[in-house]
């Protein structure tokens, strides 16, 4: 009996040094993540640009309104940065994302020169994003344009009719939520959309007249909603000239008189659905260890459906979407 208990003795204290440790090795790894995220954060990501330096800026993906990235571009207007590139990578995404942005870009660049470069696609609210800049470098292959104003909505009326479903509503007025995707579009409300999307296509050929200095010879070629290689859009007005950031370097230093040598470090505007990855399996880890794995899983799915919900595009589309082949 005495064996017995010295063996359970020993079993429970080597289980209290487990636990201990188990604690000791969690709380490492979390305030691990904590000085990660620190580092991370809006202010830490400014001090990455540092004094004396070009600031690159990302745009990628579907533009939509973001607040953070905005507030990110106003601290990097009182930033150190002697300048900045905007790399943009964007098919478009909502008219008022896009305006927003242009706005904010617009900003920054009455407090440091500003140039764009198109890695590979600036369509759309993608383009208008550059028009912001006083100069637009793209490369070759590039494809910049798709000037145009959408508004689309699935109409499930058939499919409804088929399993036999019918939608009713009241409502205030004939115009009220129209169209509505349950029932055909009244003439009234495609004239209602139509005059919607008129005005705002209006507006972004009157930023584009005004910002490239078209004539409207040239605004009416390239503002019927195709996009343009680099190649083509030299000669078109819609970019200045082709090359790379090598390129938006030189010409900083050439008309912006920025010191050669300067070299161009990045600044994050806001931490992405990959950004974060390394830190929510990080936490996952820890809150296994401590035994909380079913809330590990809760907070890895969680990551993966914000993830999805960010990619919703509602109201005005300045959106570049080739239709797929038949």
């Amino acid at each position: 009996m005495s064996l017995d208990s010295d063996v359970i003795v020993d079993r429970r204290r080597i289980r209290r040094k487990l636990t201990f440790w188990r604690v000791v090795a969690a709380l490492g790894v979390i305030a691990a993540v904590v000085a990660i995220a620190a580092f991370m954060s809006p202010s830490a990501r400014t001090a990455v640009t540092g004094s004396n330096a070009i600031a690159r800026v990302k745009i990628d993906g579907l533009i939509r309104s973001d607040q953070t990235r905005v507030e990110a571009l106003e601290r990097l207007e009182n930033s150190s940065a002697v300048a900045v590139i905007v790399h943009i990578n964007s098919p478009g995404g909502t008219t008022a994302g896009s305006e927003q942005l242009f706005d904010a870009l617009t900003r920054l660049k009455a407090k440091k020169p500003l140039v764009v470069v198109v890695e590979g696609l600036a369509a759309s609210g993608g383009y208008i994003a550059a028009l912001a800049s006083d100069q637009i470098i793209a490369q070759q292959t590039s494809l910049v344009g798709s000037i145009g104003v959408l508004f689309q909505i699935p109409n499930v009326t058939d499919l409804l009719k088929t399993v036999g479903v019918k939608v009713e509503e009241v409502k205030s007025s004939p115009l009220k939520a129209a169209p509505n995707g349950y029932e055909p579009t009244s003439p009234e409300a495609r004239a209602a959309l139509d005059a919607l999307v008129k005005d705002s296509y209006a507006w972004f050929r009157g930023l584009v007249k005004d910002r490239r200095g078209m004539d409207d010879a040239t605004l009416q070629t390239v503002a019927d909603g195709r996009v343009f290689t680099g190649r083509q859009a030299v000669g078109l007005k819609l970019v200045d000239q082709l090359g790379d950031e090598k390129t938006a370097v030189a010409w900083l230093v050439a008309q912006k008189k920025v010191g050669a040598g300067v070299p161009v470090k990045d600044f994050k505007l806001s931490p992405r659905f990959g950004d974060m990855t390394f830190l929510r399996a990080t936490a996952s880890v820890a809150l296994d260890a401590m035994g909380l794995g079913a809330l590990s899983r809760q907070f890895e799915q969680s990551g993966v459906s914000q993830a999805v919900d960010r990619f919703g595009l509602d109201g005005m589309l300045a959106l570049w979407h080739p239709s797929p082949a038949n």
